[in-house]
């Protein structure tokens, strides 16, 4: 059955003949035995994600509110992805999760954490060539590779798409590359849009706005609190600096249930 989970999103995020949607969360039972549940990722063109802010914090939603996997003592949901073990602390109101709150693991600046061919220890506010001149990125991991371009022009008017294509499959980077451009609002503020890989612009990335609050907060640009603007909505992020973990916070709904046909 895990064979076929790569077609399988294909065709669900479909969006003429199947559901429409970024691509498909699957619970398997956990190898990890910290772990109560494991989740594999799939992007709507097949191809599989180590990590997914969002995707997490929404499993854990579909999880918990069918009684598939239990919290910890903590209150933590603790599930394996590819990117390592992810906790969940959920919020509640009338016997289902409304929120969460992701532990995202510390961030990594290390190019070959992206992977990332490099010549400097860091990339933090450095050129990229492109094929038409060049684009100034910062580059980090959260279990999943981003690159983060700061720019004052409006982020609505920035040519995502056609920059985007060329950052995610720029030769640096190995297994590609997920790409945000945002714009620095005040030091508690940023304004995001974000392409990632295996499916072009998304209208909501909990790791990639991440990666944007935590390359601002690098830059030292805004404090260790963060609320980002995305085009489906706002995530809340902290992140204290390096040695400490990033947290993504952001709410959960369901909002449809259906079955698949073979």
């Amino acid at each position: 059955m895990e064979r076929e989970l790569p077609r399988l999103a294909r065709a669900m995020a479909e969006p003429h003949t199947g559901v429409g949607s970024d691509g498909l969360l699957a619970a398997l039972p956990a190898r990890d035995p910290q772990a109560a549940i494991r989740l594999r990722i799939f992007n709507s063109d097949g191809s599989e994600a180590e990590m997914s802010g969002n995707g997490v914090r929404l499993f854990a939603k579909f999880v918990l509110d069918r009684q598939l996997a239990s919290p910890d003592a903590g209150g933590a949901l603790r599930i394996e992805t590819l990117a390592g073990l992810r906790q969940v602390w959920p919020r509640w109101a009338a016997g289902v999760m409304t929120g969460g709150r992701v532990d995202m693991d510390e961030p990594s600046f290390r190019p070959a954490d992206l992977p990332m061919r490099s010549e400097h220890e860091e990339w933090i506010a450095r050129p990229l060539e492109l094929n038409d001149g060049a684009i100034e990125v910062t580059c980090l991991s959260l279990g999943n590779p981003h690159a983060v371009h700061l720019t004052t022009e409006d982020v609505a008017q920035f040519p995502l798409a056609a920059v985007g294509e060329r950052v995610q499959h720029h030769p640096r980077f190995a297994n590609r590359v997920n790409f945000e451009v945002m714009n620095v609002l005040a030091r508690d503020r940023l304004r995001a849009r974000i392409y990632e890989r295996g499916e072009g612009e998304t209208r909501s990335s909990g790791t990639g706005s991440t990666a944007c609050a935590v390359a601002a907060r690098r830059l030292g640009l805004v404090g260790p609190e963060v609320s980002v603007e995305l085009p489906g909505g706002v995530l809340e992020i902290a992140w204290v600096g390096p040695g400490e973990s990033a947290w993504l916070d952001g709410p959960t709904l369901e909002i449809l249930r259906g079955e698949w046909g073979s």
